[in-house]
């Protein structure tokens, strides 16, 4: 299914966008009545996605060997609503995600690093390096849970 990385990045930027919409609507169907618990659902659904959005953002950032600048800009990117959007059309267009997946060594002195290395053998199992993201994912969902809700309760 994300047989490139630019496949998978383009579904977490459009699923960050759609989130936003969801939130958006829940907040407006909250302020003319609606039940709250619309906001909750709505909420945490865009939580789970903006985080996902946000570990695709880094995972890419290392795969593609993104300058720090730019890995920033497209973590961030999810903070504003609908911005993943253009930033990803901005990513594509600039070729900063082309190619497939990094799966062999090449002559390149970066691909010997131990981070590149690591970065291949998740990519070798990639159930392995889904399982390893989602368990991250729900870690820091959970502390922000925890936390509490933005602008507090």
């Amino acid at each position: 299914m994300f047989t490139t990385p630019a496949r998978l990045f383009r579904v977490l930027a459009i699923a960050e966008a759609i989130t936003w919409t969801l939130l958006i609507s829940a907040l407006i169907a909250r302020a003319v009545g609606q039940p709250a618990v619309l906001v909750t659902a709505a909420g945490g659904i865009h939580g789970f996605v903006f985080l996902s959005y946000g570990a695709t953002a880094v995972l890419l950032a290392f795969h593609q060997r993104w300058r720090v600048g730019v890995a920033v800009l497209a973590v961030a990117s999810a903070i504003v609503p609908y911005l993943t959007i253009p930033v990803e059309i901005w990513l594509h267009r600039s070729g900063r995600l082309e190619g497939r997946w990094r799966l062999t060594a090449t002559e390149d002195p970066r691909d010997h690093t131990w981070y590149d290395r690591t970065m291949r053998w998740f990519l070798h199992r990639p159930w392995v390096l889904a399982l390893l993201i989602l368990v991250a994912i729900i870690a820091i969902f959970s502390i922000l849970l925890l936390i509490g809700p933005p602008g507090g309760r």
